[in-house]
């Protein structure tokens, strides 16, 4: 790190190392508010979003004194990036995704409409406006369905494209999503269920076992075994990469890298579990992807400029209202009665808000509030997360890639 006067402007330039750094910092800050604000913490707004957007605020102010100026070298975060994307892959399990029978099939299918329809609303309503089609689509499923990770991931790659901000836009998208999935969910779920007496049902053909996705083994993992699935992660990523860089040249569409890497890493995944080339650890893996996302999404906020988000505020805040209204009604009105007009197709509407403009964890969260008074859905317990946390990544990753590669 250098300290230095630069035209009379107090200048810290940080080299790859002193962004990781800092970024880590403000992480652990992000954290420590979220113990001491409950705001923070009802809202599961994520600890990197939180530290990070307090250095943004800050980093603002020293904009306009004109007195501090920063200079970060981000080249590692990269590395974040396809390894929290990587253990994504790494987590979803066939055998998981069979247990959820044809209902999950339905609301898969639902959530693609509804991630075409996000993606339409940005990119019609955007321009009318005065937000460019590029900043429709991050603040679309990018950031709704994508979550932080995902705004971030693909606020770069536009911002590489020549479109200034994406990455805040994204951001600011996502965190707006997860206060208003965790504001409306639960409080609509049960209004479906007081305004039709829906009750829990037995369903005992339903079946919950996904022994084999997440064992339980308390055993502390040897030095051999945590490099196995290390090393097993950093393949995925080196390999995934460069597959979809060839195959981008081959089919002439830019494809990011951490796609690649995330779907590579779900055929090794299915693959292990048939073969056992190792002992994978989903305990592990969780954590390494829950590190890797929470560093990754520090430093993107580390280079973010307040100041280039002005123009694009009140069009931006347009937008995701549209969005959110319109997706209330369409879940209220039509997707109720799609899943099934019972008691699982209330919970599970109240997860589908949960992740389509917040986060799995939202969701399970607006679920949970819902099991604590009416009674539990195993089906929505185990759809939900499983559709939100990668099963529709199967279908938005490769129609933003599409949309960004035709409309930008």
């Amino acid at each position: 790190m250098r300290i230095e006067m630069l035209n009379s402007v107090l200048t810290f330039t940080f080299d790859n190392i002193g962004t990781m750094t800092l970024a880590s910092i403000f992480l652990l800050i992000g954290y420590w508010m979220k113990r001491k604000v409950y705001f923070l913490e009802k809202f599961c707004i994520p600890a990197p979003v939180v530290g990070g957007f307090l250095f943004v605020f800050l980093n603002f102010g020293f904009y306009l004194s004109g007195i501090i100026h920063f200079q970060f070298d981000s080249s590692l975060q990269a590395v974040f990036m396809l390894a929290f994307f990587t253990t994504v892959g790494l987590g979803a399990s066939l055998k998981v995704l069979l247990t959820g029978g044809k209902l999950l099939v339905v609301y898969w299918l639902v959530n693609v409409v509804v991630t075409v329809l996000q993606t339409g609303i940005g990119v019609g309503l955007g321009p009318l406006v005065g937000l460019h089609p590029a900043y429709g689509i991050v603040s679309g499923p990018v950031a709704l369905v994508g979550g932080h990770g995902g705004a971030a991931a693909y606020g770069q790659t536009l911002e590489s494209m020549g479109y200034p901000g994406a990455s805040l836009v994204g951001l600011a998208a996502a965190t707006f999503g997860l206060i208003a999935a965790s504001l409306i969910g639960g409080p609509l779920g049960r209004r479906l269920i007081i305004q039709y007496r829906l009750t829990p049902e037995s369903d005992d053909s339903f079946q919950m076992d996904v022994s084999g996705y997440e064992e339980e083994n308390k055993a502390e993992m040897s030095y051999a075994d945590t490099m196995k699935n290390l090393t097993a992660l950093m393949l995925c990523m080196t390999l995934g990469s460069m597959i979809v860089g060839y195959l981008g040249q081959l089919i002439h569409m830019a494809i990011p890298t951490y796609v690649g890497a995330m779907f590579f890493a779900v055929l090794v995944r299915n693959l292990n579990e048939k073969f056992h080339f190792y002992d994978f650890r989903l305990d592990l893996n969780d954590k390494v992807g829950d590190i890797s996302l929470g560093i990754y999404l520090s430093m993107a906020l580390l280079t973010l400029k307040l100041w280039e988000l002005a123009e694009l505020a009140l069009p931006l805040l347009i937008v995701l209202v549209t969005q959110t209204v319109l997706l209330v009604l369409l879940t209220y009105f039509v997707i109720f009665r799609v899943l099934g007009k019972n008691y699982d197709a209330a919970v599970m509407c109240a997860g589908l808000i949960g992740h389509d403009i917040g986060s799995t964890p939202t969701a399970v969260a607006n679920m949970t509030t819902i099991h604590e008074k009416f009674g539990v859905s195993r089906k929505a317990l185990i759809i939900v997360p499983i559709v939100g946390a990668f099963l529709i990544d199967v279908f938005y990753q490769p129609f933003v890639i599409w949309c960004i590669n035709v409309l930008c």
